[in-house]
């Protein structure tokens, strides 16, 4: 049986995401907790743009270097991306997703085997953690404005 060794190929991961600014990177180790992957990354972007790019880098090169993923789920707008590497399994989110989410909590602290990149921004503390916006920019609802709710005085001009 042909074995691949899976932990360079995770600290790559993780290499690309820190050249490329990721915040807040962990890499966790689930060999003994997980049939679905060796390694766990979860990586923030600080933006939708810089989402999008953490994602195509780390896609491309890894491609380059003859590893092809087995999927990738999600879309800029959905604030997370996921590259699914079979052994290995890539989360890119902004900050509040993963706030919301903690996919950290899922697995133990002390299979951490790296921590970096930028930290996240400080949360207020003991704020409770809300939902994610939803990024409604491409989302075309299909129902006229009216143009009333936009000026309130335009309601009183039409009563006189």
């Amino acid at each position: 049986m042909n074995t691949i060794e899976t932990e360079p190929i995770a600290k790559r991961c993780v290499e690309i995401l820190e050249q490329h600014k990721a915040a807040d990177i962990q890499l966790f180790d689930v060999r003994e907790r997980s049939i679905l992957a060796d390694f766990f990354i979860v990586s923030s972007a600080t933006s939708m743009p810089h989402l999008r790019a953490l994602a195509e880098h780390v896609r491309r090169t890894l491609l380059d270097e003859g590893i092809k993923p087995r999927g990738r789920d999600g879309n800029p707008s959905s604030q997370w991306l996921v590259l699914d590497y079979g052994i290995i399994i890539v989360h890119i989110m902004t900050p509040e997703l993963r706030r919301f989410y903690a996919l950290e909590d899922i697995w133990d602290r002390t299979k951490i085997i790296y921590t970096g990149g930028e930290p996240l921004p400080p949360q207020r503390p003991g704020a409770i953690p809300q939902a994610p916006a939803i990024i409604t920019e491409d989302v075309d609802e299909g129902y006229p404005i009216d143009e009333r709710f936009l000026d309130p005085d335009a309601a009183e001009d039409e009563e006189e």
